[in-house]
């Protein structure tokens, strides 16, 4: 039986961190699907579609690694693309609080669904998308948190909006 999971968050941009988790789950399971989430709660710098090429574009030499954007509840895209396991990242204890909510109430929705915690490098900890979009719109040097080819349609995607 082929093992896959799926990866989801907004990813907006993507960072270093959550290159960590797809590279350490990939080798976990046989297919890695990251589900870009098209989150209507919050205001992104890119688009569902500019989000997944730029993953796609990043995480290319990771050959069982699949890049899908989807909308509504998690636990029906796992279904959906035949999925049975969750993985998500944790920086902080507070995001374990929040993460373990989530999994138990997905949990209880779909039995057969199960989440994987995975501790993101002490390094890249205190990354986050948000952090990267605020440092980005001020001039701040994002190198350490993105990929260049991220960094660089970031910075493009700025400029634009700014003319």
């Amino acid at each position: 039986m082929m093992r896959t999971a799926v990866y989801p968050g907004s990813f907006d941009p993507i960072t270093y961190g959550h290159l960590d988790i797809i590279e350490r789950a990939s080798k976990m399971v046989d297919k890695l699907i990251i589900g870009v989430l098209s989150n209507s709660s919050k205001t992104p710098l890119f688009s569902p579609e500019e989000r997944v090429n730029m993953i796609r574009k990043v995480t290319e030499n990771i050959p069982n690694t699949e890049v899908v954007s989807f909308d509504g509840l998690l636990v029906d895209f796992v279904d959906a693309v035949g999925a049975t396991i969750v993985v998500r990242g944790l920086r902080a204890e507070s995001d374990f609080e929040y993460e373990s909510h989530w999994a138990q109430a997905n949990r209880l929705i779909r039995p057969n669904q199960d989440s994987i915690f995975l501790v993101t490098r002490a390094d890249l900890s205190f990354v986050s998308s948000s952090a990267v979009r605020e440092l980005a719109r001020y001039n701040g040097d994002i190198s350490l948190y993105v990929p260049p080819y991220i960094e660089s349609v970031i910075k493009e995607k700025l400029n634009r909006r700014d003319k």
